[in-house]
Formats: structure tokens, sequence, C-alpha cells
């Protein structure tokens, strides 16, 4: 199925769009790796914000200080989720065994 070719007013509100939601998930990132903002609050925010609910979990694990990509997929992995999984689709019991993990590092 061929998509439909957007007007140039609508390419220009997209990437407007796209640009507030890359700004929106780099800046909680940055709270967050800094300890200004909780996954309490990552999930909150996740809830009411489609650019925070898209945020990969591997994503906002790399921004705590001292985690790489490889730490934060170990993590994951030990947890029971997949990289791949994006905040806004992690399930009740995913959420309490990150938020359980990340508590213990405090």
């Amino acid at each position: 199925m061929a998509l439909r070719e957007l007007s140039k007013e609508e390419r220009d509100t997209a990437r407007k769009k796209a640009l507030a939601a890359r700004i929106e998930r780099a800046e909680l990132k940055q709270s967050f790796g800094e300890g200004k903002t909780t996954f309490a609050e990552v999930l909150t925010k996740a809830g009411s914000s489609e650019a925070v609910a898209r945020l990969k979990t591997i994503e906002l694990l790399e921004s705590l200080p001292g985690v790489g990509r490889v730490t934060a997929g170990k993590v994951l992995e030990e947890l029971g989720i997949s990289e791949n999984r994006r905040i806004g689709g992690l399930g009740v019991k995913q959420r309490a065994a990150l938020s359980d993990y990340l508590d213990s590092l405090s």
C-alpha cells in the first residue's frame, strides 16, 4: 500500500511534532540520569505522553551513570524484559521488577 503524498504544511507539522518528542525524551533521560526524576514519575509521564511511552526501556537505563549498552542489556535479560520493549509497553510485573531493581541501586 502506497503512502499518500504529504503537503508541505503536513510535513512541517510532523517534523515539529517529531522534534518536540525527541527533545522531551532527551530531557527526561537527562533528568532521570541525574536522579531528578524517579522511575515512578517516568511511568506516570508515560501514561500522559506518547513521546515518553515510546521511549525504549534500554535507553532509559543507559541514561544512568555507569550503565552502558551491555549492562542495561544484562539487567533487562535478568528481569525478563526484551531490549526492544518501550516504557509504555511494560506490563505490571515488568514495571515492578524494574522498579525494584532501580530502588536497589539507590
